[in-house]
């Protein structure tokens, strides 16, 4: 009898026991490899500090000697590119500390799932085995190999219509035209491969997740409609939106910067932009919140049923309550103030008022201020290209009053 629950997980298990049992979705692919075998990190540091001066020495640092060097008239210009400056200085280190936060939000999401014991055996099992399988692409070759691909194809894509408005010191005037300097070169071939093979990772992971929710949606969770958190027990996956807010200030930062430049260099507006800022904001909500909209049906139909369940048991203790202390209250009115009937059914009520107000969406306000700050702060130096930052500051103060 016992021979079919200890099947399952153990198929599971010897899968690839200690990939399910580290269940992270981050350590991994063979740019992590590539990172381990050369003693950048380890399976105990991510030794951020380190890899983000590599990266800027890789990136950064290289277009400084060459403009330097070949074009030392242009240096300044170089040095106040917001948009060459921002990814590279900035976006690039909060992709790296991207990548640690995102693997401890969700190594500590999974694990709470099997410390809440929200799911029974063989679901458990299952979710190891998904966990399995989202692993064994995690170290796909193909994957960060077409991420390469992409970031070169968009990246050349883009070379045409951005030449027009280069900064001096990536351009190289050769007679018949403009066409890019070494720097402009460099920071074709290998800071802009940098900065977007980053992006390419962390969103490539979050799709890994994503899929991971979708699974664990479709999984028998013991959901409980008068749980404390209001969202049957399952509240605390709205804190997943902290895996991705760095990779959504580095998106945001990197198109602000080259909005700021057009205002800036080539007389465009502010209002030119609030149009793409509006279906920006969208975009990146849809992305960080969208997959908890896999819970909703689930978190509904418990809604739903939870107010008929303990609808009914409310009316027969509540009946009951009326009957012995209004209807045959009689003779016993000495004894309500310590009868055991009144607590239980403010404590009743205070279950019954979980289960109303329980929130189909998996919404956790923490993950969500986040977010929106992962917005709104890299898209800020785009409103201070027009607008003086006192007036900033003071439309602020007014709003909060």
């Amino acid at each position: 009898m016992e021979k079919p629950s200890v099947a399952i997980p153990q198929r599971s298990a010897n899968g690839n026991l200690e990939a399910v049992r580290e269940a992270s979705l981050v350590r991994g692919g063979p740019f992590y490899r590539v990172q381990e075998a050369i003693h950048l990190l380890t399976a105990e540091r991510w030794n951020l500090g380190r890899r983000m001066l590599l990266a800027i020495c890789l990136g950064w640092v290289p277009l400084v000697l060459l403009t330097l060097f070949l074009k030392p008239d242009t240096t300044g210009e170089l040095m106040k590119d917001y948009a060459v400056n921002f990814r590279l200085l900035i976006a690039v280190p909060i992709l790296l500390a991207g990548q640690v936060m995102m693997d401890n939000v969700l190594r500590m999401t999974i694990a709470h799932i099997r410390d809440a014991e929200l799911l029974p055996s063989p679901e458990q099992a299952k979710m190891d085995l998904t966990i399995s399988s989202l692993i064994r692409l995690r170290d796909s070759f193909v994957a960060e190999a077409v991420i390469v691909a992409i970031s070169y194809a968009n990246v050349a894509g883009v070379i045409g219509s951005r030449l027009a408005i280069a900064q001096g010191w990536a351009l190289s005037d050769i007679g018949s035209g403009y066409h890019l300097s070494s720097a402009g070169w460099y920071y074709v071939l290998v800071s802009q491969l940098l900065y977007r093979f980053l992006l390419g990772i962390s969103l490539w992971k979050w799709c890994l997740w994503v899929y991971f929710l979708f699974r664990l949606s479709r999984l028998d969770l013991q959901l409980v409609p008068t749980h404390p958190d209001q969202h049957g027990g399952v509240g605390f996956l709205g804190m997943s939106s902290f895996a991705i807010a760095p990779t959504v200030f580095a998106i945001c930062g990197a198109i602000g910067a080259t909005w700021r430049t057009l205002i800036l260099n080539h007389g465009a507006h502010l209002m030119n932009f609030k149009i793409d800022a509006f279906i920006l904001l969208v975009i990146m909500l849809i992305v960080a919140m969208g997959p908890l909209v896999l819970f909703v049906p689930k978190l509904g139909r418990l809604h739903r049923q939870g107010i008929l369940q303990y609808g009914t048991l409310g009316q027969i203790h509540s009946v009951d309550f009326h009957k012995k202390w209004i209807v045959n209250r009689k003779g016993h009115e000495d004894e309500f103030l310590t009868a055991p009937e009144i607590s239980t059914l403010i404590d009743y009520a205070s279950s019954y008022e979980n289960v109303e107000n329980l929130q189909p969406f998996p919404f956790h306000r923490g993950g969500m201020v986040v977010l929106v700050l992962a917005i709104v702060i890299p898209l800020l130096p785009v409103v201070l290209a027009e607008v003086p930052f006192v007036t900033v500051v003071k439309g602020l103060l007014s709003a909060v009053k």
